[in-house]
């Protein structure tokens, strides 16, 4: 089963063609892509991931929300009891912040040098790590 990959683009940001080009980088190497398309809130984010049964979502910011935006996003997972969807990030993200974002579960960071074989390998990384999968073998060893 291929890895579903949500993509999403958060408020007043009107720029998305780096986050087309991801999703079509994606795509190729075999992951199932869901785009949301622009001016998304964290709501709208969340709720999307439920409904298609994600493995990650992919948020891509350029407009400095970062820290309102990931935290949103990681706490509405939370309430909703979701937490094998995996959290990503990419686009104009201070490196001062990265850490920060990491602390709260944001599990990878992507800068403007990243590739799309760097996104690739990191969200495979990722899910490999943290994503579905890996609970399921953490809660079958817990039980045993």
């Amino acid at each position: 089963m291929p890895i579903k990959v949500l993509v999403a683009k958060p408020g007043l940001d009107g720029h998305d063609r780096g986050a087309k080009i991801v999703a079509r980088a994606l795509r190729d190497a075999g992951m199932e892509v869901v785009y949301t398309g622009l001016h998304q809130t964290p709501e709208m984010i969340v709720t999307a991931a439920v409904q298609e049964d994600v493995d990650v979502i992919g948020i891509s910011i350029l407009s400095g929300a970062h820290m309102t935006v990931f935290p949103k996003v990681l706490k509405l997972l939370g309430e909703r009891g979701v937490d094998d969807i995996v959290v990503i990030g990419g686009g104009v993200i201070q490196e001062a912040d990265g850490p920060k974002l990491k602390a709260l579960g944001v599990r990878e960071l992507f800068d403007s040098d990243a590739t799309t074989q760097d996104l690739i390998d990191g969200i495979e990384r990722v899910v490999a790590e943290f994503g579905r999968a890996q609970k399921r073998t953490d809660a079958a060893r817990s039980t045993a």
